[in-house]
């Protein structure tokens, strides 16, 4: 019927081909899209469900008769042939967006790749002169008064650092009697209610427990300010300065690296090539010698005023430590607040290193 002859027609139809392989333009393009489109509005609904494969659930025999088919199986789609009439890109045509982002790619790459490379040789050239100081074949850059104040620093730091921890032991060690003193006056008080013969001399070591006690706490301010001071020194301001000494030692390493580089090119041959050689040597010789001045210099002013810091702040810390035990251990409590109050030294609250009852929970 109508579709036969549309199966055959388009069966006998000549497609014209052009020298590239392409589909010339049909002549009968407009009829075909509409033979095409009266097929597929008459075809099979696929989605009625009295069809099923094997005749199940439909007539004897699979038959489905013609008045049962409802609606489209397949509808047409218009932009299809549009799409395929749409002319092709021009060969040898590109996009200035994607031109654009592959030229920023392209530049990010080779920065980086410079940046390896620039890299790579530094380490080389620093690696190679470790390698020959190290085994005495080479010389190095030396400031003999300068490589003194930071091996003494280096020395007062370790044995700062030995301090911070025999002051910390002390405040745990100090703490625990505390409060072992504070659970035996505790005690004695409730002993004290529950006694009546001992009544006067539980109530005697009570007082003592609870007067040391609080004398204790108020000794226990004094170190921890003494030791959150001396850690403040040694792991702020001593450490501040030591990482200054290793951009400083590691800048004296590059400029004797390159120092050296530059000693052999001058004692080789003068080529244009090698002339070339020894001004890019020049130049990097001199940055690094710049970069060398500028830390050796920042180095020796931090030492100075570490040096000035050390001292005011050692010296008041020493004392109130010394004032503090002394006025603690001769039972004068007035000598010991009056310590605290000198030294602007405030005491925690009690209770207030425990956790609140929300935090236990």
């Amino acid at each position: 019927m109508m579709a036969d002859s549309i199966m055959s027609k388009a069966a006998t139809m000549e497609i014209p081909i052009n020298s590239n392989g392409d589909t010339g333009t049909l002549a009968e393009d407009d009829s075909l899209e509409q033979d095409l489109q009266q097929v597929m509005v008459s075809g099979p609904n696929l989605n009625e469900t009295s069809i099923v494969s094997g005749g199940y659930g439909g007539p004897a025999g699979g038959i489905i008769p013609t008045s049962s088919i409802k609606g489209p199986a397949v509808r047409f789609n218009p932009e299809y042939l549009d799409r395929r009439r749409a002319p092709a890109p021009a060969p040898g045509s590109t996009n200035h967006n994607t031109n654009s982002a592959e030229e920023v790619t392209r530049g990010v790459a080779v920065e980086k790749l410079d940046s390896v490379k620039k890299w790579g040789i530094n380490t080389y050239k620093c690696t190679k002169q470790m390698f020959s100081e190290r085994f005495g074949r080479g010389s190095r850059t030396v400031d003999l008064e300068l490589e003194a104040q930071i091996d003494v620093l280096r020395d007062t730091k370790s044995k700062y650092e030995n301090i911070l921890r025999l002051a910390t032991a002390l405040t745990s060690h100090f703490q625990s009697m505390v409060q072992t003193q504070q659970a035996l006056g505790d005690t004695f008080t409730d002993l004290s209610q529950k006694s009546p013969e001992l009544q006067d001399e539980f109530g005697y070591n009570a007082e003592t427990q609870k007067l040391l006690c609080k004398n204790g706490e108020a000794l226990l301010g004094a170190i921890s300010f003494f030791v959150s001071s001396i850690d403040t020194l040694v792991n702020k301001t001593m450490e501040d300065t030591l990482m200054t000494i290793k951009l400083y030692e590691n800048a004296r390493l590059e400029f004797d690296a390159y120092r050296s580089d530059l000693e052999e090119l001058s004692l080789g041959p003068r080529d244009a090539a090698a002339v070339v050689r020894i001004d890019m040597a020049q130049h990097d010789y001199q940055v690094h010698r710049d970069k060398y001045e500028r830390l050796r210099s920042d180095v020796t002013i931090k030492l100075k005023f570490l040096e000035e810091n050390k001292v005011k702040v050692m010296h008041k810390q020493l004392l109130l430590f010394h004032n503090a035990i002394s006025a603690y251990f001769a039972g004068n409590q007035q000598q010991l607040e009056q310590t605290l109050i000198q030294f602007n030294v405030k005491l925690k609250p009690p209770g207030s290193d425990k956790p609140s009852w929300l935090e236990e929970q």
